[in-house]
């Protein structure tokens, strides 16, 4: 089955989103969540035009984007698929994800799944819940993890062929490496 390509165009967006709002330790060092308008900027930066924009107006967008956050990495990072699943259908009905056809200039006609609820925040919701619910149906449930670099709270969502992925930056994974190998050395 191919996954849907919008699909692979949110993963990265929503373990950023994740990882700017809830990792207290990344790549190694302490950090503060982001939250408020810093994290609404951050996210609506990485946007379209118009979907930006309407993140920036909402003076709670940030507040919400957090809360959002909190249960995206609930779901990402729930011990047990059963689990994983429930709070994944408990997303979707919560923002209340709509499909529909989009078709974007230069692609075929593919499915978008934006929440009902009135703001960019539930829109999003429900873009991101259906975007794991479609991975969790194309890939299995053991595509979702936290960083296993020392020092890095970090999530990541896996969508390689061979489903190896293991740390959530390509800093992080030399990191590891570089530290492994010192180890390997001194013993």
């Amino acid at each position: 089955m191919e996954i849907a390509c919008n699909v692979t165009r949110q993963a990265p967006l929503i373990a950023e989103l994740v990882n700017l709002a809830t990792a207290r330790q990344r790549g190694g060092t302490s950090v503060q969540p982001s939250t408020g308008e810093d994290l609404a900027a951050m996210i609506a930066a990485q946007l379209g035009d118009r979907a930006g924009a309407a993140l920036r107006a909402d003076p709670d967008a940030g507040r919400r984007l957090a809360e959002l956050a909190a249960e995206l990495r609930q779901a990402l990072l729930a011990e047990h698929p059963a689990d994983q699943a429930a709070r994944i259908n408990a997303m979707i009905r919560r923002y209340v994800a709509q499909p529909y056809l989009v078709e974007d200039v230069g692609q075929p006609f593919h499915l978008h799944f934006h929440g009902s609820g009135g703001t960019q925040v539930e829109a999003l919701g429900g873009e991101f819940a259906t975007a794991l619910a479609l991975i969790v149906d194309g890939y299995g449930p053991d595509r979702f993890g936290q960083c296993e670099a020392h020092q890095c709270e970090a999530v990541y969502i896996d969508l390689t062929r061979n489903a190896s992925r293991r740390y959530c930056s390509p800093a992080c994974t030399a990191r590891a490496k570089t530290a492994a190998y010192r180890s390997r050395r001194h013993t």
